[in-house]
């Protein structure tokens, strides 16, 4: 399995080992976090989780920013060169934003109002994976020892319009993947939104998805490159094959954690894996350094789909986009129940039986609140973000300062994964 790597202490010797250094000390207090010995705090915890309140989100996030507080304190140089990495590609993801739409347009107006419900102004998301696949074409300008002849324009001034290309397609194929999901799942919000099933019925959403694929198809086939074809329509198969393994488990593979780590890799991690290696590939890079692009991809998106797994059970509907306790309303079980399984044996006899029967949900959150369920999630996450943090300090070294700045923000962003909130 790809996912047996195990979490290695990393040297903190280097200067962009900020975000690391951040991830490895929280690691080393984890076992502070949670005050599960505690049989008050233990009750809390189910009232907690049973509530929806988000309040489990803060559960180790006090000694978690104290921590961030004191190695910024020790490091105030690097703070202070920091940015928000959304702003340094700003006026490019505002580019992109543009182009999107405009690739979006269809001869037949429902179509057209369908393909474009999530790029229109004001509901385009975070564009998380857009900001990814842009630091990273700068992060990876670096020299290239032996550029091969084979390569014919990808060096050329055309480069950085190659690799936006690559963003507006992970785009749409996020999204049409999000609209397909929708369908699947009966979703009736989106973004915080009603999803476009909801609004449009459930026809026009998949021919939505189907159409935004199609242009996602004609905006590779023009790259010329048939490597990053193969990636990424390897993508799209895995998304597929994902989605397919949630919805035809057997109840050994519902209970397995490297069951569920393989089915997020397809649905959440692949895409952007890909597209981050399709990036070094574009600008001729070598097979290392492009296989560090794909482990950052990787990594980030394991963590942000296990916070993502957290927040289900924390967040609230507002924070969300969303409802909350989504998942395990339609059955699927994810990292924390996961976890609390092994703690309490018992609670796989409860997802056996399923969860459309509410009394089952309410005892799985029960169990659920007195285990470590949330935390060791928590902790799985940041080991993987930690492994994002390592590829991007092994990429060869550059004393270009916007390069540096780049690779400064891909890191801050495996910060931002970890401990956001929505």
């Amino acid at each position: 399995m790809i996912f047996s790597r195990g979490f290695r202490r990393i040297p903190r010797t280097t200067v962009n080992g900020f975000c690391r250094r951040f991830i490895s000390h929280r690691l080393d207090h984890s076992h502070q976090l949670l005050p599960s010995s505690n049989p008050q705090c233990l009750g809390e915890s189910t009232q907690k989780v049973l509530a929806g309140s988000g309040d489990i989100s803060n559960w180790g996030l006090a000694s978690l920013h104290g921590t961030r507080h004191q190695i910024h304190h020790q490091s105030s140089s690097l703070v202070e060169e920091q940015q928000d990495p959304f702003s340094l590609v700003a006026d490019e993801l505002s580019l992109v934003a543009n182009r999107l739409r405009d690739m979006v347009v269809a001869e037949v107006p429902k179509l057209a109002s369908a393909a474009e419900y999530f790029f229109k102004m004001g509901v385009e998301g975070k564009r998380f994976r857009p900001t990814v696949l842009l630091l990273m074409s700068t992060a990876l300008h670096v020299a290239i020892p032996e550029p091969p002849k084979a390569l014919g324009d990808t060096l050329t001034t055309n480069l950085r319009t190659r690799q936006q290309t690559i963003a507006e397609i992970t785009e749409m194929v996020h999204v049409a993947s999000l609209l397909h999901d929708d369908v699947l799942d009966d979703a009736d919000t989106r973004r915080g939104i009603g999803s476009l099933n909801f609004v449009m019925g459930n026809k026009v959403a998949v021919l939505a998805g189907d159409f935004l694929l199609s242009r996602a198809c004609v905006a590779l086939a023009a790259l010329k490159n048939n490597e990053v074809v193969a990636l990424l329509s390897k993508s799209v198969e895995d998304l597929v094959t994902g989605e397919t393994m949630q919805m035809t488990t057997t109840s050994d593979q519902r209970c397995s954690m490297d069951y569920y780590m393989q089915k997020t890799y397809y649905k959440t991690a692949s895409l952007i894996s890909n597209s981050c290696k399709s990036v070094a590939l574009l600008a001729g890079q070598t097979a290392e350094v492009a296989l560090l692009a794909f482990e950052y991809g990787k990594n980030l998106g394991l963590a942000y789909q296990l916070i993502d797994d957290v927040l289900d059970f924390t967040g609230t509907s507002a924070s969300l986009g969303k409802g909350s306790l989504s998942d395990i309303r339609h059955g699927i079980v994810t990292a924390p129940i996961l976890f609390a399984m092994e703690e309490f044996p018992q609670l796989r006899a409860v997802v056996e039986q399923g969860f459309d029967n509410p009394t089952n949900v309410d005892h799985a959150l029960e169990y659920l609140g007195k285990s470590r369920g949330i935390q060791r999630t928590r902790e799985l996450a940041m080991k993987h973000a930690n492994l994002a943090a390592e590829a991007i300090e092994s990429l060869p070294e550059s004393d270009d300062e916007e390069v540096k700045r780049s690779r400064r923000a891909l890191l801050d962003l495996t910060e931002r994964v970890i401990t956001r909130t929505k």
